[in-house]
């Protein structure tokens, strides 16, 4: 068969536009998922419905990952399971940080001042001085609080898929993150929360072959917490986009 016959079928059907107008509806919504997006760092006492949740799950599985293997797991607590798990983290503060995944080396040049522009303008949405190391250690502590959060979810790969899983799972939070948001559910990927990997997996019976990524705490945002006022900036396109046209 003529490749081109199936195309000058296709494109002589009635109602067919080979060069249909560009539909922005799909940029204009993932736009403003996005840019409503945030790090919620204040979260209200008031769990998120079951349901609800599922829903989030189900269209954050949608998102790719090499072969389609989909190495995430989600562990996700609710109600006193959260309580208790938030106790546990709290009462192995001592534990060595000893992260599956290793952490940045170092932050140079432009990514040492992004972090720490992140990191002052936090902590003055807080109320903490530049320098004061005991406010600075106490908002760090407000991670494994899960900052009120009525739920959080462990997000796990698979050992043998390596770097290549949380690659996967790192496109995976973020889908689940914007997912949260589409449903008016505030939520934040936590590091932190992977720093005590051992401690996790004898909390939930998690067999050594599943590595912590991180966590993400969610539920819904008190707005009139401060911190939930301050907002990241990012770099312009122009900055991190090289062309290359011949």
């Amino acid at each position: 068969m003529n490749p081109n016959s199936t195309t000058r079928s296709i494109a002589s059907m009635p109602g067919h536009d080979p060069h249909p107008p560009e539909d922005r509806r799909s940029y204009e919504a993932l736009l403003e998922l996005h840019t409503l997006r945030f790090s919620c760092r204040g979260f209200l006492d008031r769990e998120v419905p079951r349901q609800t949740i599922e829903q989030i799950a189900r269209l954050a599985q949608r998102t790719a990952s090499w072969c389609n293997a989909q190495p995430w797991k989600l562990t996700v607590t609710s109600g006193a399971a959260t309580q208790r798990f938030r106790q546990a983290l709290l009462e192995g503060g001592n534990e060595a940080p000893a992260p599956d995944f290793p952490w940045p080396r170092e932050y140079q040049g432009i990514y040492q001042a992004r972090r720490r522009d992140c990191g002052l303008a936090l902590y003055a949405s807080v109320g903490i001085a530049k320098g004061d190391r005991e406010g600075s250690a106490r908002q760090a502590r407000e991670n494994f609080r899960f900052f009120g959060a009525p739920h959080v979810a462990i997000v796990t790969t698979d050992e043998a898929l390596g770097v290549y899983g949380a690659v996967d799972c790192g496109a995976y939070v973020s889908n689940f993150m914007l997912a949260a948001r589409s449903l008016g559910v505030a939520s934040i990927a936590q590091a932190a929360l992977a720093s005590r990997p051992g401690l996790i997996r004898r909390h939930f019976g998690l067999p050594p072959d599943r590595l912590v990524v991180c966590g993400i705490s969610f539920g819904y945002a008190d707005e009139s917490h401060p911190a939930n006022d301050f907002r990241t900036t990012r770099a312009d396109p122009d900055d991190v986009v090289s062309w290359v046209t011949a």
